[in-house]
């Protein structure tokens, strides 16, 4: 894939095109902090924007962009289901209150964000089933252009096809150097579902990362840089987040260099260094 800039897509499996880099929102807190920082995504040429209802901070992303003065059409929105709302009733009522709070009527992208609540162990199978109806019918009355999955593993994908009419178009898991989930990957790529990586920088902790430094020097370019890149040459779609607009902007330039097919390697193999994907079925929420 040849991306030369923020605005040149993936095309997902119903025909939609998703910019191939977006900007995450997760640990943004609500308020002027998230206001600004869209704001100067906005600014710095990102149109993908990724939030989620746990985040907490929809209102002001949806501010954010009404103040951009960038046209709702020229931008990629996604939100997420929170675990409390998974059922068929709930997940329509908790799309409205998204959609309120962003102050639109149509989400670009709908993700379930996680496959077995804490709340819902016990028959996390069925809630899902209904989850994903919910979502079906959103998606067939174009409310949502797309739906998908995030943290969800081919052993909970296998039962929600069993009732589902449409495939999900996208899961969103956790993927950074060293962390690469391989299998879920290649299920996913089996099914035709485009991966997106949170956490590219692993929350952080690659942008102080030795190794990734050794690669940041030998091609004159910062680790977060050298974190992004890595994602589109894997095929994943990064979601890099910062609050600093200088941050922002550099985050960016990634489309003039390229890593070598032996660097990809190596630096996917840097097992841990950015953390660790949670088990979804023993999280605590």
């Amino acid at each position: 894939m040849d991306f030369r800039s923020l605005v040149d897509p993936f095309t997902l499996s119903n025909g939609v095109k998703i910019p191939c880099i977006g900007f995450g929102t997760w640990q943004t807190p609500d308020g002027e902090v998230a206001v600004s920082s869209v704001k100067a995504a906005l600014k710095a040429g990102y149109r993908h924007i990724d939030t989620a209802a746990i985040y907490g901070n929809e209102e002001s992303i949806g501010r954010a962009i009404k103040e951009s003065g960038v046209p709702r059409k020229d931008i990629f929105l996604t939100t997420k289901l929170w675990n409390d709302d998974h059922g068929y009733d709930a997940a329509l009522r908790a799309f409205e209150a998204s959609a309120r709070k962003l102050k639109t009527d149509y989400f670009d992208l709908y993700l379930i964000h996680w496959p077995n609540p804490a709340r819902f162990r016990g028959n996390w199978q069925q809630v899902n089933a209904d989850t994903w109806r919910a979502f079906e019918e959103l998606y067939q009355a174009g409310k949502v252009r797309a739906i998908g999955l995030s943290n969800f593993h081919e052993r909970h994908i296998e039962p929600l096809l069993k009732t589902a009419s449409v495939v999900p178009q996208v899961n969103q898991i956790r993927l950074c150097p060293g962390n690469t989930q391989d299998a879920v990957v290649a299920y996913c790529r089996g099914k035709n579902m485009l991966l997106e990586a949170y956490s590219p920088l692993g929350v952080g902790q690659l942008i102080g990362s030795p190794e990734i430094k050794t690669f940041a020097d030998k091609y004159h370019r910062s680790p977060a840089q050298i974190c992004i890149r890595w994602s589109l040459q894997r095929g994943y779609l990064p979601l890099p987040k910062s609050i600093t607009p200088e941050r922002i902007d550099a985050n960016t330039r990634v489309f003039d260099f390229e890593l070598s097919p032996d660097d990809v390697e190596k630096i996917a193999g840097l097992t841990g260094i950015g953390g660790l994907d949670q088990n979804p079925d023993e999280t605590s929420f």
